[in-house]
């Protein structure tokens, strides 16, 4: 069965970005002139997904917004013929989704739970909106390919240093071929010194549909969440799940830092940017 759906997990606090995010979603925070979540549903729709499944919670209504239509704007800027403006306002709104609330803080696992009825009895991606990835093949379309050769769950996985082990679930890999492993064990977050390997999960995640069911045996695991991680883990005991060590540069925009990076990484790229951008790091006397 093909993978059509997106299941977007955007329903956390953002505390890192206070106080931004005490009026404005971490998702709806820029990268240049487009919100984070943009760029993660259009990961999604350049894969080939077409069913996106957002999870927010009560604060986040913005999120909802963005992916509608306003026509009051648009026809202000179709009347002052700014058709590049007209053209990226309407461009989010064309994209089909459902929004499904989390109304209770029970973990990344619960999250993905609640989306069960929507996803129903077929394999789906999984987005953490935090991992910005940027490829000429979308990072989740290169776990679909995975996914179409062994009907398994995939995770996405990159190599991190040891003094960043225990922010990250660890696999233990089995390699199976190149950039890909079987998985062994899933390990939310060891110390450096217990990790397995250095092979880290990163937010993008194809699950065949029967993590739905290990979901809903899944105890809760720290603070009384339940976590995917720990589900993926219960998961590779009754069928194979492999792991793929995706391509592509990845931000972490959870992060202040990161963000600043990715908006860097983006504003490097685009002619309109560019030159004025470079002129002014050089003029930086760092």
């Amino acid at each position: 069965m093909p993978v059509r759906k997106a299941v977007i997990l955007a329903a956390g606090y953002g505390t890192r970005f206070l106080p931004a995010t005490k009026a404005i979603p971490k998702e709806m925070l820029p990268i240049v002139d487009r919100p984070v979540i943009q760029y993660i549903v259009e990961e999604a729709v350049a894969a080939g997904l077409d069913q996106i499944i957002m999870v927010t919670s009560a604060a986040k209504r913005s999120i909802e917004d963005h992916f509608d239509r306003q026509f009051e704007l648009e026809h202000a800027l179709e009347a002052a013929g700014k058709r590049d403006y007209l053209d990226a306002v309407r461009g989010p709104a064309a994209v089909q989704m459902a929004f499904v609330r989390q109304k209770e803080r029970l973990g990344n696992g619960h999250a993905v739970l609640i989306t069960r009825p929507f996803v129903g009895d077929e394999p789906f991606a999984i987005f953490f909106p935090d991992d910005v990835i940027f490829h000429h093949v979308p990072a989740i379309r290169q776990l679909i390919a995975v996914h179409e050769r062994y009907g398994s769950t995939v995770l996405a996985v990159q190599q991190v240093p040891p003094e960043r082990i225990s922010l990250y679930g660890v696999i233990d890999p089995r390699p199976v071929g190149p950039r890909l492993y079987e998985v062994q064990r899933v390990i939310e977050k060891p110390p450096a010194a217990e990790a397995p390997s250095n092979l880290a999960t990163v937010g993008r995640f194809v699950a065949t549909p029967e993590i739905f069911d290990v979901l809903e045996q899944t105890p809760p695991g720290r603070a009384g969440e339940v976590w995917l991680m720990d589900a993926f883990d219960r998961l590779r005991q009754r069928q194979t799940v492999h792991a793929y060590e995706y391509e592509g540069e990845r931000f972490d925009c959870g992060q202040p830092l990161g963000l600043l990076e990715a908006s860097l990484h983006v504003a490097l790229q685009r002619d309109d940017m560019r030159a004025d951008l470079k002129a002014y790091i050089r003029s930086l006397d760092v």
